[in-house]
């Protein structure tokens, strides 16, 4: 079936003037060193993997309707509605004719030309077991799937993964459309050391068969952590919790190896009641540097979201869960690139010859072959969210000076 295997490729070419969305929309003007590109659900999948960012969460019984007519949430570029953890098991029937209303509702908006392509996020939804997923997946229409990314996975297992992306596959065929899957690492067999690599590699077995459609792989750290009896504060990292850490390491280890896979980072759990879009008047100082010596940068919980995903990057994650739309632009903001880490990855993928050069800020050494796999993540995030000046200007993204 080339419109599946093609990993969008064909879509594309059928929706040439579909028009787009891009990140950071809620800061218009901002004075990037290379703008970030525009995405949609046709994308070609090399690049769409990278492009989510922050995919928020909500209940699959929410009104989310107004919100995505209105264009009310301008950074918002990925969303999920679940079905799963945060619906209530009587309402999950609801939450099905729920979403497809909004589905069924989008689609006719951009054909009455009320919406575009470019206002929408991509919209993913989170199915509770396999017998929802079927049942779901019969209620959709070729109306629906239009607008449609695609389905999250969640306690995927060795077990389980067949099922769904087999059935995801048949989907595809069936409506002609791409809807991709993004399975949800979470399992008690992955948390507990006797069982997790023999879980881990029948995991992978299963994705290798269907990598084509396979956008990214997502973790469940709250789940690990309950298998421990443990919480991190809002003035830890999920790094911090010793037995979770093992888990991600080993995750990163079996499905990051050589860009294998895009990993998703875990969501974090702390915000404020606000749900205030802005901060005003940050100080103009080195982030990570009052980040990691604990000086006050926005408030305690937006910190110790920054400080996650700036770890995050560091071990190989990009972008995460969400659950909360203050978030959006903080994680958002920090998947651009710096104008050295840019041009350092360039000139390692430029180099045909090999060999080892001094980096872009006379600072470190570049070495052709080993820093290949970095270069390329760090190229695709350019593309994907843009490249700013230097550390200072993420709390220039993230901190416009009037709303949108």
């Amino acid at each position: 079936d080339r419109s599946v295997l093609s990993g969008g490729r064909v879509f594309q070419e059928r929706f040439d003037q579909v028009s787009k969305m891009k990140h950071h929309k809620y800061h218009p003007g901002f004075p990037f060193v290379v703008e970030p590109e525009e995405f949609n659900k046709y994308t070609d999948k090399e690049l769409l993997q990278y492009c989510l960012g922050a995919t928020m969460y909500m209940p699959g019984t929410q009104d989310f309707l107004q919100v995505l007519l209105d264009q009310s949430m301008p950074g918002l570029t990925s969303m999920v509605f679940c079905f799963e953890d945060a619906c209530p098991e009587g309402q999950v029937e609801e939450a099905e004719k729920n979403v497809i209303h909004i589905l069924n509702t989008l689609s006719d908006a951009i054909d009455r030309g009320d919406l575009s392509y470019e206002d929408l996020p991509l919209i993913f939804c989170r199915v509770r077991s396999q017998e929802q997923f079927i049942r779901f997946a019969q209620q959709l229409t070729k109306r629906s799937v239009r607008v449609l990314t695609g389905i999250n996975f969640p306690k995927f297992n060795a077990h389980n993964g067949n099922v769904y992306l087999f059935y995801l596959r048949q989907l595809n065929r069936k409506f002609g459309e791409i809807l991709y899957g993004m399975p949800i690492i979470e399992d008690p067999e992955v948390a507990l050391k006797e069982t997790r690599m023999t879980e881990l590699t029948g995991i992978k077995e299963i994705l290798d068969q269907y990598k084509d459609i396979v956008l990214q792989v997502r973790v469940g750290a709250t789940d690990f952590s309950s298998c421990f009896g443990v919480r991190r504060g809002v003035d830890y990292s999920i790094y911090d919790i010793l037995t979770v850490r093992e888990i991600l390491s080993d995750i990163i280890n079996v499905f990051g190896r050589n860009n294998e896979y895009v990993i998703s980072g875990p969501v974090w759990e702390y915000f404020r009641a606000s749900k205030q879009m802005m901060f005003q008047d940050l100080p103009d100082y080195d982030m990570e540097d009052c980040l990691f010596k604990r000086f006050p940068l926005v408030n305690t919980e937006i910190d110790g979201l920054l400080r996650e995903v700036t770890l995050d990057k560091a071990n190989g994650f990009v972008g995460r869960t969400i659950i909360h739309p203050t978030h959006i632009k903080y994680v958002n903001a920090l998947q651009a690139v710096t104008r050295e880490e840019y041009q350092d990855a360039v000139h390692i993928l430029n180099n045909e010859k090999g060999g080892v050069f001094k980096g872009e800020g006379g600072n470190k050494m570049n070495e052709v072959r080993p820093h290949t796999n970095w270069a390329t993540k760090i190229y695709m995030r350019s593309r994907a969210y843009g490249v700013i000046e230097n550390e200072k200007s993420y709390i220039r993204l993230f901190t416009p000076k009037k709303e949108v």
